[in-house]
C-alpha cells in the first residue's frame, strides 16, 4: 500500500559549511538565510517512523532545530567526518528511549567508526552502556529493498573517488546520492524512475573533482536517471544560493538546509 514519506534537508554543505569557522561566507550572500548550509544530511519520516541518514558535526543542532526527540535508526552514507562526528550526540537519543539504537553500514564504515567511537559500539566501561545495535550490510544486502518500520528503502553503493565507496539510497520516488564522483549502472538501475533525486555537486562550477561530482556529470547521470526534479546537495562556499538558481535549468534546484520534500513510497 502506497503512503506518504516526509523529508526534510538537515544540512546540505561541504565539509567545512557555510560559513566557515570565523565567518568566512566566500561567494555566498549571508543575508540570505539558504546560504547556511550545515553539514549533509537527511531525515526521513513517515506517520510512524523516522529515520536519519548521516550524523555530522551539526547533528544535534540539526535535530534540535527540526524538534526531534526520537529516533528508529541511522542509516551512514561512509566514515568521513562531515558525515559521522555527531555520533556521540546519540547518546542523548538512547537515553531518552532507554534503548539502542539500531544503526546500518557497511563494513567499512563499521570498522572505522568501532575504532573511533567505541564506546558507542561495545562496553569499555560499566559507565558507558553500548549506545548502538549494529546493522552491517554485506555486498549481498546493495540493491536489495530494506525495511524499518513502515519505510522501505533500498542502498546501494557509489564511487566516491580515490578508492572510496559511499552508499546512497531510494526511498520510494526519491533517490539521495551525496558524496559520490559517479554511478555505475548498478547504482543508475536502483535509481532509475524517482521523481526526485538529491545529487552531490560540490564541484558544481569547478570542473570534475576527484571525491565529488561536478554539474555537467550530474546532468549526465539524470539523463540515465530520469528524475523531474533534482537537488544539488553538498554545497560550498563559492555558490551562492540565488545565483545558482539564476544559473540552472528547468529541473534542477539547490538544496537548503530546512528544505522538505515529500515523496511517495
Amino acid at each position: 500500500m502506497t503512503h506518504s514519506l516526509k523529508i526534510t534537508f538537515l544540512g546540505c554543505g561541504d565539509s567545512a559549511g557555510v560559513p566557515r569557522i570565523g565567518g568566512d561566507w566566500g561567494e555566498c550572500d549571508p543575508a540570505d538565510p539558504k546560504n547556511r548550509r550545515t553539514r549533509p544530511s537527511i531525515l526521513v519520516q513517515s506517520a510512524t517512523t523516522t529515520i536519519i541518514v548521516d550524523t555530522g558535526p551539526d547533528f544535534g543542532l540539526q535535530l534540535t532545530r527540526e524538534h526531534i526527540r526520537t529516533l528508529d535508526a541511522v542509516l551512514y552514507t561512509h566514515d568521513h567526518s562531515d558525515h559521522v562526528a555527531g555520533i556521540d550526540d546519540l547518546r542523548i537519543i538512547r537515553g531518552r528511549m532507554d534503548r539502542n539504537i539500531p544503526v546500518y553500514l557497511d563494513a567499512t564504515t563499521y570498522k572505522s567508526l568501532s575504532d573511533r567511537y567505541g564506546y558507542m559500539f561495545h562496553q569499555v566501561s560499566r559507565f558507558y552502556p553500548v549506545m548502538i545495535e549494529t546493522r552491517v550490510w554485506g555486498q549481498s544486502d546493495f540493491g536489495k529493498t530494506q525495511r524499518i518500520g513502515d519505510i522501505d528503502f533500498i542502498p546501494f553503493e557509489q564511487d566516491h573517488g580515490q578508492g572510496n565507496i559511499s552508499l546512497g539510497f531510494r526511498f520510494g520516488d526519491f533517490g539521495y546520492s551525496t558524496d559520490m564522483r559517479n554511478l555505475d549502472d548498478k547504482a543508475l538501475s536502483v535509481l532509475k524512475g524517482v521523481k526526485v533525486w538529491v545529487a552531490d555537486c560540490a564541484d558544481y562550477a569547478q570542473g570534475h573533482g576527484t571525491l565529488h561530482a561536478d554539474f555537467p556529470v550530474v546532468q549526465r547521470l539524470n539523463a540515465a536517471i530520469g528524475a523531474e526534479m533534482v537537488y544539488l546537495t553538498h554545497l560550498k562556499m563559492f555558490y551562492d544560493y540565488q545565483k545558482m538558481v539564476a544559473q540552472l535549468p528547468q529541473g534542477y534546484a539547490p538544496a537548503y538546509d530546512g528544505l522538505v520534500i515529500n515523496a511517495k513510497i
